[in-house]
């Protein structure tokens, strides 16, 4: 699996100014991302803080080895 460039707490910060009124375009110019990498994120990410992330990646291979 590719090693992701950007930490969980990165991702949650360019989504919350993102909430703040940036747009899309302008964020993804400045991080240099694409803009399906941040809706990608968005899905996975959107609305959550950091500890929810932290959390959701704890769970998550825990919940494919129950499948």
């Amino acid at each position: 699996m590719k090693r992701t460039r950007f930490s969980e707490e990165q991702i949650i910060g360019i989504l919350t100014e993102h909430e703040a009124g940036a747009k899309c375009a302008d964020l993804c110019r400045k991080h240099g991302m694409s803009e399906g990498t941040f809706y990608n994120w968005k899905a996975m990410y959107g609305g959550m803080k950091v500890s929810d992330a932290r959390r959701l990646n704890e769970l998550l291979p825990e919940n494919r080895t129950l499948t």
